[in-house]
């Protein structure tokens, strides 16, 4: 069997039932070998565990933003809705793991692996909109990130338990919170002035 494919039952395993529950005798069963290929191949449970979730956020593969915003709402919106994928496709594991931070904190570097590259990637974009002109100038691309990612994950993690909450259509809600975003930091329906500074790049928001 195939080094990724005992680290995917592995992560399946731990997503199930959580470290303590998670045996190298469940995992082992889970990938369909032995116990003693589990310990020659990775050494210990902790370390099986550790290089799972390791795994589990190289796999990503979430869609990039460009360094140069060319069109803000498609892009954003392509960007939101890859994250919303990830973060559903994960959920269980990401409760799991939340809930096993505090007694095992040095999980917590690989499970937040994903979201803090995607809020450097995020920050950057919205910076290039706010020095292109295309948005306005008084807002803090960080604040911006945050709140975005932030409604994402509540969706993602809060939506099959509270889905009165959330946007309606649920296919849609990427494009709600990206949109919505925008308009929030200066991308106006409608044309923008153009100054002098710059040769503004406005893209309209879809009505």
């Amino acid at each position: 069997m195939k080094r990724d494919e005992i680290l995917a039952a592995a992560a399946c395993v731990f997503a199930q039932h959580g470290f303590r529950g998670s045996t190298t005798r469940r995992i082992a069963d889970a990938a369909g070998v032995n116990e003693i290929t589990l310990f020659r191949q990775f050494g210990s449970k902790e370390a099986l565990i550790r290089e799972a979730m390791q795994h589990m956020t190289q796999s990503v593969g979430l869609t990039a933003l460009p360094k140069v915003p060319l069109d803000p709402e498609s892009e954003l919106t392509a960007w939101s809705e890859s994250f919303m994928q990830h973060l559903r496709l994960r959920s269980s594991i990401i409760r799991k793991t939340m809930s096993e931070v505090e007694e095992r904190p040095e999980m917590s570097e690989s499970a937040s692996y994903v979201p803090r590259q995607a809020s450097n990637e995020l920050c950057l974009y919205l910076t290039a909109l706010k020095r292109e002109g295309t948005a306005g100038e008084d807002f803090d691309p960080k604040t911006a990130a945050a709140m975005l990612m932030g409604s994402i994950f509540a969706d993602a993690m809060g939506r099959d338990m509270m889905p009165d909450v959330y946007p309606q259509p649920q296919d849609e809600a990427a494009h709600m919170y990206s949109r919505l975003l925008l308009q929030a930091i200066g991308v106006e329906n409608g044309s923008r002035k153009t100054t002098p500074k710059n040769t503004r790049r406005t893209k309209q928001l879809s009505p």
